[in-house]
């Protein structure tokens, strides 16, 4: 018992709790901005969410909610990934210049092609469920 006690005194030495909290605000102040200015970060997290609902209401492995959830999160994170390059791209060249489109371009297309797995991905994975579910 006293080693449990010695773990907890050495973590709470190595992490600072405030600064902890102080990241998590950023994040979340990050993660508002996009959902208030990018219409597609807010498509994209609605269909998540109906995705991660339908996980619950089918019986998936494990394995498939794992894959499902990895799917999910590659989309959120490059659609986040993009806004970042965005603001970046337009901080360093904010009149229009052909090299910005072209970095925003693929930017959008590399979410394009995450999305376009992610969608393969569910539809494989949920497919069997939907037609067990529609015609049991």
């Amino acid at each position: 018992m006293e080693n449990n006690w010695l773990i907890l005194a050495n973590l709470s030495a190595v992490m600072n709790i405030k600064q902890l909290q102080k990241s998590f605000s950023y994040a979340s102040a990050g993660i508002i901005r996009v959902w208030r200015e990018e219409q597609n970060f807010r498509i994209q997290l609605f269909v998540a969410v109906l995705i991660i609902c339908a996980m619950f209401v089918f019986d998936l492995s494990g394995v498939e909610r794992a894959i499902l959830t990895l799917a999910i999160a590659m989309v959120l994170v490059l659609e986040l990934m993009n806004s970042i390059v965005e603001r970046v791209v337009d901080l360093l060249k904010p009149r229009v210049h052909l090299h910005v489109k072209e970095v925003k371009d693929v930017m959008a297309g590399t979410v394009l092609v995450a999305a376009v797995a992610a969608v393969l991905v569910g539809v494989l994975i949920m497919w069997p469920y939907l037609l067990n579910w529609l015609f049991g």
